[in-house]
């Protein structure tokens, strides 16, 4: 438990976090708040991609000017003959050409705003003071006449091509255009005002608006960033390691709720490993990855616990596992409630829809659970907005636990346990060894279902573990394949005389011998199909150290000698556990119970407590985890089980039974 505190500890987030709990809408239940030092009014990240889109959206075109056009075109008109008219004419071309010409294809829209590079300078110009190409030619023949030049002239310039010498010098750059709207969505400033230290922030017993919630959501940022964190790092780690131990202490405490007993358990270190994992993934995501815990697939720990831990334990782990939630993650107390409402739901959906495609409709339910909260938190909060990514980061951590889930098979061996998958599994009765149980051994397979319910009957009763108590009941006589008609209730369906029935021929010390065996046969049996060692136990402890009855009778009766006990004697262990007590009270009381002729409930209880207090007095119960309030409730399952299955008839009437023979 020291290595596991020490693990959380060192995973632990180090940033200081401010322990202020308030939502927009609520009531500010602390002392009036002053700012303790200057801070910045950030915008929301909705509000700067907001402001980022409108940059985005307002774009100015940049063009680059080219005075070599310009010169070259001056130049070749100062070479042709145009008279008197050649200074005008070089004075309208250069305003047309110093004013900027674009192609017609490439005119700015609308009458914004322009950049324009000339020598090395980038000038803000009015769209409309540029030119298409066709434009700038009416503009020279324009330019012309306020240089006095007239009418009459038109044909001579004309005839001297002067105006094809006009041609665009502003040229569109897609690149520094792009580079400079870009820059202009980084220039979106992050923060809207400002905060003085000794400004009142918000005063106790006020309402928390939108802008206060703003102003304390900067203040939370600004503390945790730099002042939280220049702290001390030594009150830090301190508080981190008495973090780790409370939960440790608090994860101790469940563990005993379920009994001390639970702690010489391989179940107690799968436990912790479960804590451990998931504690750490929470401090570890708020510490590096804190978008992502909404991701997170939590509500698996509530599944690996159902798994193999029993139930009173389940929900108690769970949230200890969760409470690094509350502790150090933003907006903590909606995520503890989210994954506590969809590990809950899973629990209880996980009996049904553990198997097969009905773990993806355990996934959608699982979602669907959480999503609900997670919408109706928002709502209380005073925010209409979903945020649809939210919602698809919880349907991912659905989906992964589902997908995750599988593990447990790997669990299963590193921890030597049983889940309860695999102990459903074990529970069909089309599993081969059962199957090849019930055509060679007929009997002892009813036997073995007749256990298996009188033993379920009685686990619902105490806190055992029903469908553990099936799969032992249905295996626990395994070893009787090796030699089925040894049993009485297998060699009775051959209808033989007595002389030639197994027994008839044996001594007593060779029944015994036989019959003990078939325990020794069941373990190689399991071992050989592999069976989980918790149901090979149930097998070595169905009879515990106990006594062959009738044969043990025999032998004395005849003489024989009173210390030669061990022939007769089951290797044992006897019972540990509730269940393999259980197990071996149905096995021989429904056995035992063929025998009876007094089917009344003073029969049935005097016979129970006789066969109780029989495996009692050779001390089957002197290492086993069960009370004697437990016991009692155990016989009372029993007794009542019993006149279930030894109930009543009506007797038909002679008429009625003819007529219904005669309509077979």
């Amino acid at each position: 438990m020291l290595i596991v505190a020490a693990l959380l500890a060192a995973a632990a987030p180090r940033a200081a976090k401010l322990c202020y709990d308030y939502k927009k809408g609520g009531v500010w239940n602390y002392e009036t708040l002053y700012a303790p030092f200057d801070f910045p009014i950030m915008k929301t990240s909705e509000e700067i991609m907001e402001e980022m889109d409108r940059a985005s959206g307002v774009r100015v075109p940049y063009y680059k000017y080219s005075d070599e056009v310009t010169r070259g075109a001056l130049l070749k008109a100062a070479t042709l003959d145009l008279g008197e008219y050649s200074p005008a004419v070089l004075e309208a071309l250069g305003v047309v050409l110093e004013r900027g010409v674009i192609s017609d294809d490439s005119v700015p829209e609308g009458s914004g705003i322009i950049y324009v590079q000339k020598e090395k300078r980038a000038l803000k110009v009015p769209a409309g003071e540029v030119s298409g190409l066709s434009a700038a030619r009416a503009s020279f023949v324009s330019e012309l006449r306020k240089a006095g030049v007239p009418e009459a002239a038109d044909s001579l310039i004309l005839a001297s091509s002067v105006s094809q010498l006009i041609v665009p010098n502003l040229t569109f750059d897609e690149q520094i255009t792009e580079a400079v709207n870009e820059e202009s969505r980084r220039m979106v400033s992050p923060t809207e005002g400002f905060v003085s230290a000794g400004q009142l922030i918000v005063s106790k017993g006020e309402i928390i608006t939108a802008d206060i919630a703003r102003i304390l959501d900067s203040y939370k940022r600004e503390y945790e960033s730099s002042v939280g964190s220049s702290g001390p790092v030594y009150l830090n780690i301190l508080g981190n390691v008495m973090v780790a131990l409370l939960l440790v202490v608090l994860l101790l405490l469940s563990i005993l709720f379920s009994g001390k007993s639970f702690f010489v358990d391989t179940r107690y270190y799968y436990l912790v490993f479960v804590f451990a994992l998931f504690a750490g993934m929470i401090m570890l995501l708020v510490r590096f990855y804190p978008m992502l815990l909404y991701m997170a697939p939590l509500t698996l720990c509530a599944l690996y616990l159902q798994a193999f831990v029993r139930a009173r334990v389940i929900v108690p782990v769970y949230i200890i596992s969760l409470l690094p939630l509350l502790i150090y993650a933003d907006h903590g107390a909606s995520l503890f409630v989210i994954f506590l409402a969809g590990g809950l739901v899973s629990i209880y959906c996980s009996r049904y829809l553990v198997q097969g495609w009905k773990q993806f409709l355990l996934a959608l339910i699982n979602f669907v659970a959480m999503a609900l909260v997670y919408i109706a938190l928002r709502l209380t909060g005073g925010e209409g907005g979903i945020f649809l990514n939210d919602l698809l980061r919880l349907l991912v951590a659905a989906l992964l636990a589902v997908f995750l889930y599988p593990l447990i098979y790997l669990f299963e061996k590193i921890f030597n346990l049983v889940s309860n998958s695999r102990l459903v599994e074990l529970a069909d009765t089309s599993n081969p060894v059962l199957r090849e149980l019930e055509l060679k051994a007929p009997g002892t397979f009813q036997h073995s279902l007749q256990v298996m319910n009188m033993a379920d009957a009685a686990a619902r009763a105490i806190d055992a573990n029903p469908l553990l108590l099936r799969v032992g009941a249905l295996y626990h006589d395994i070893g009787k394949l090796s030699n089925p008609m040894c049993f009485i209730e297998n060699e009775s369906l051959l209808n033989k005389p007595d002389d030639q029935k197994y027994h008839s021929g044996l001594s007593p010390e060779q029944s015994a011998e036989d019959i003990i065996k078939h325990v020794s046969d069941g373990v190689d049996a399991a071992n050989a199909h592999r069976l989980p060692s918790v149901v090979v136990d149930f097998i070595r402890t169905h009879h515990g150290t106990t006594v062959t009855g009738y044969f043990w009778s025999k032998y004395l009766s005849g003489g024989g000698n009173p210390e030669a006990r061990g022939k007769f004697s089951y290797p044992g262990p006897a019972p540990t556990t509730k269940e393999q007590i259980i197990l071996m009270l149905c096995d021989s009381i429904e056995a035992a119970s063929r025998t009876l002729t007094n089917y009344t409930p003073e029969a049935y209880s005097a016979f129970v407590e006789k066969m109780v207090q029989g495996k009692m007095d050779q001390g089957q119960f002197d290492n086993a985890d069960i009370s004697i309030k437990e016991l009692a409730l155990v016989k009372e399952a029993i007794k009542n089980y019993l006149a279930q299955m030894h109930h009543g008839r009506v007797v038909y009437p002679h008429s009625k039974r003819n007529i219904l023979t005669s309509n077979k």
